[in-house]
């Protein structure tokens, strides 16, 4: 039985080019990039082509990119770098209460040494209020960081219009853009973005590899000391097939027009919410439809049924969607976005599947899932009438 994959929100399979350049760069270029002679110049050439594909998808320049092991090391480093090298100027920070592990452990660290952090609420579509934003805004503000798409529900954060409020404030504006590139158009000039986290394995590239742009008028210190790489701001020996890669995946997306990823992902919706109306399926969506959301992530409720049930059941029939976030997959806990977005007593928090496209799903495979997916529901609601 071939599996259908639909969790594309917790890792993307590799493009084929991607492999067949990584696999090119370990045959022939085996040569450390800090080396200055021939072989070492040549892996130095290959990253610098990487960090060019890199800042041109996003706007930025090539110094102001920094390679790092993925968006949890980029979005430590941009948060623990922040915190510590502007604790003259104050201790506050504002995020939200739907961003992901890698931005709330940090967080709460933080607040155990003694910073302060504010939460942001969302509504039930899993957006901030920017009113909120502004009365949260203090001089201590040192850093706001509010991701741009969010990993479980999809909503897409006002980054153009959160970027010219924190312009005016003494903070640094951090955006965890993991699953922003590639499905959102992201300009970190025009969105006043200082510092922004990927990683490259949510775009088709490699696993552990990511990027950190950090605007070239500021500077924080790094989170892992060593070397000199990466113009001494992350120590550690350049993984030149890996960011090879990452620099062929980044073009490929940057190629590809968001807008009609989009539609091919609201298709793909269309069909699994048509084939649930006209079987008289209950469901409901977590979170929202509209241009303020993400079409690549569908989270449904499927009233009176377990996540556990249907997920495994789907399993069984060999289609692969999750509970929620792939990095709190192994925890107990309800998924915090959904509590923060209909409180800790909704039964949806309980009832939810996390469905996530990418470029390489198809219509036969939708169809397919969409039919499992009634066939699921179907049996288990009948049970409770």
């Amino acid at each position: 039985m071939s599996e259908i994959y639909l969790d594309n929100a917790a890792t993307t399979p590799m493009s084929p080019k991607v492999i067949d350049c990584i696999t090119d760069e370990m045959k022939n270029d085996f040569g450390n990039a800090s080396s200055t002679y021939e072989i070492g110049r040549h892996a130095r050439s290959v990253i610098n082509k990487a960090r060019q594909q890199v800042a041109q998808a996003i706007n930025a320049k090539d110094n102001e990119i920094i390679f790092t092991s993925g968006g949890s090391e980029s979005n430590n480093t941009a948060i623990f770098g922040t915190a510590y090298s502007r604790k003259n100027i104050g201790k506050h920070i504002i995020t939200t209460k739907i961003e992901h592990p890698s931005v709330l452990n940090p967080m709460k660290r933080l607040e155990s040494e003694g910073y302060k952090v504010t939460y942001l609420d969302v509504d039930e579509t899993g957006h901030i209020s920017l009113s909120d934003l502004k009365k949260a805004l203090t001089p201590d503000t040192i850093l706001v960081s509010i991701m741009a798409v969010n990993n479980e529900v999809g909503s897409i954060m006002p980054l153009e219009e959160i970027g010219q409020i924190v312009k005016n404030s003494n903070a640094y504006f951090h955006v965890d853009a993991v699953q922003g590139i590639g499905n959102i158009d992201i300009d970190v000039k025009k969105m006043n973005i200082d510092l922004l986290s990927t990683s490259a394995h949510k775009i088709n590239g490699p696993k552990f590899l990511g990027f950190l742009y950090e605007n070239e008028n500021i500077h924080i210190p790094s989170l892992i000391l060593g070397g000199e790489q990466e113009t001494k701001r992350r120590a550690g020996t350049e993984n030149v097939p890996g960011i090879a890669g990452f620099g062929e995946a980044v073009s490929e997306i940057a190629a590809i027009s968001k807008k009609d990823l989009q539609a091919k992902y609201k298709h793909f919706q269309d069909i699994i919410l048509q084939k649930l109306d006209s079987a008289g399926i209950k469901y409901e969506i977590n979170g929202g439809r509209g241009k303020n959301v993400s079409y690549h992530v569908l989270n449904l409720r499927l009233n009176g049924i377990s996540t556990a049930v249907l997920q495994t059941n789907l399993d069984l029939a060999g289609y692969a969607v999750s509970a929620g976030s792939a990095c709190t997959a192994g925890s107990l806990e309800p998924s915090h976005v959904l509590i923060a977005c209909f409180g800790k007593d909704s039964p949806r928090i309980n009832e939810s599947i996390r469905i996530s496209f990418g470029r390489y799903n198809s219509d036969e495979e939708v169809n397919s899932f969409a039919d499992q997916l009634v066939k699921i529901a179907g049996k288990f609601q009948a049970k409770d009438k």
